[in-house]
């Protein structure tokens, strides 16, 4: 039988702009996400946000392309990206983590071993550079599980219903003025550092990431998309504390046509400021209905309008997957809501989180420490670690989903207690 080694060749290299390597990593990637063929245009910019980022590309070529295919065009037959943004782990703090990105296999070479070997290559050296968390967000949810990632956050699409008043139960403060699209960008980056500063469960956002929410340059012309409004939030102090971009569209309804406003961007760094935003969109006219692809589960909107009916969730999914890959230093980062000592036996097929972990916190520092003597507390795998580890699921929930055996009882409220973190987990950031 012939080995990896002798059928395929990886190559890992830095994104660059005018190069021909990231060009054809790049048109691959597109192929496996059934997006059309880049322009020039395109092609470049994608190649310019992917260089800014520091994309660390690695594309799977077979050592012998088969002739007039794609592969012997240069095209690699797999595609995979890493790069390094920061995690807020609770308590302001900002922990770099190894995101993980552009994942493609083409259908002709599947069950091959690629994507494990693109993985377990890309974790080695990202444990080797000595980064505690790897993250992603994930096309297909059955994938990720079997190389340790853990659900660690989830997202919700809502839709309120415009056809009958909705109103806010408390006056809101501040003020909310429209703005221009363009020019929004420094505020916008502002507005989402505070959000990002103040919010457990937040990843910064990359290069690729404003263009589509702000209205720059967007699709395969990179010209603007000039669909989009915006208004932005001030704080009693002049200062803008949130902002949102949303469009409105006419979709065919089941008994006639509706406008809808899409809300595509809403980012706030204080309550007060997410109330007054929504104020304004629930006060459009108009409008039968808003929609929103991002919002918390734990929404306060929910508890802030008069009808909380005219909310509903039209779609909920996994949102950030997360992989412990230094339990030591991923645990001494995030803080701590009370005190207490759980012993942990973790489960690893890929070895980095592997052993008997003591869980102990005090003062609202904690640490993690593998000890030698074989008792532990609770057994689970590193796929369940990585959902526990921020507080974002109820280890009580995960323990009778079979997922977490307590083995002292108690054992799991006592973690549940240990991990609550300061604010619901969040996050606004796909890559």
């Amino acid at each position: 039988m012939t080995s990896f080694d002798d059928a395929y060749e990886l190559r890992t290299f830095p994104a660059a702009t005018d190069d021909a390597a990231t060009d054809a990593w790049l048109a691959s990637c597109r192929l496996g996400f059934h997006e059309s063929t880049d322009t020039a245009e395109g092609a470049a910019g994608d190649a310019r946000r992917a260089a800014a980022d520091g994309r660390v590309l690695t594309g799977v070529h077979p050592r012998e392309p088969r002739p007039g295919s794609l592969d012997d065009d240069a095209w690699p037959v797999a595609t995979f990206e890493s790069f390094t943004k920061t995690l807020h782990v609770g308590g302001g703090t900002l922990l770099p983590a190894h995101l993980i990105s552009g994942v493609t296999v083409q259908p002709t070479h599947r069950r091959r071993g690629i994507l494990r070997r693109m993985m377990t290559d890309d974790l080695a050296r990202a444990a080797e550079a000595g980064l505690a968390v790897a993250a992603l967000t994930a096309s297909e949810a059955s994938i990720y599980r079997r190389f340790g990632f853990g659900t660690a956050t989830r997202e919700r699409t809502v839709t309120i219903d415009r056809r009958r008043p909705v109103r806010l139960l408390a006056p809101t403060t501040g003020t909310v003025e429209l703005v221009p699209v363009t020019g929004l960008e420094p505020v916008a980056r502002e507005v989402f550092a505070g959000f990002h500063a103040r919010t457990p469960g937040s990843i910064d956002r990359h290069a690729g990431s404003w263009n589509g929410r702000l209205g720059l340059a967007t699709g395969d012309d990179q010209k603007p998309d000039r669909s989009l409004r915006a208004a932005v939030h001030r704080a009693s102090s002049g200062q803008v504390d949130g902002y949102v971009t949303y469009r409105v569209t006419e979709k065919a309804g089941e008994r006639a046509t509706e406008t809808v406003l899409e809300v595509v961007d809403l980012v706030t760094s204080t309550d007060e400021a997410y109330l007054a935003l929504w104020e304004l969109l629930l006060t459009i006219d108009l409008v039968t209905s808003v929609t929103w692809a991002a919002a918390p589960l734990d929404d306060p909107l929910v508890h802030a309008i008069d009808d909380a009916r005219a909310v509903r969730v039209t779609h909920e999914q996994d949102h950030i997957w997360l992989r412990l890959l230094d339990v030591a230093a991923a645990f001494s980062a995030r803080p701590w809501a009370a005190d207490g000592v759980v012993t942990v036996a973790v489960s690893d097929g890929l070895g980095h989180a592997r052993g008997t972990w003591r869980l102990a916190s005090a003062g609202g520092a904690g640490t993690a420490e593998r000890t030698a003597d074989g008792h532990a507390d609770l057994q689970l795998d590193v796929a369940t670690l990585g959902s526990l580890w921020l507080g974002g699921v109820d280890p009580v929930t995960l323990t009778a989903a079979g997922l977490v055996r307590e083995l002292r009882a108690g054992a799991v409220q006592e973690l549940r207690a240990m991990l609550r973190p300061e604010r619901p987990l969040y996050g606004v950031t796909s890559f």
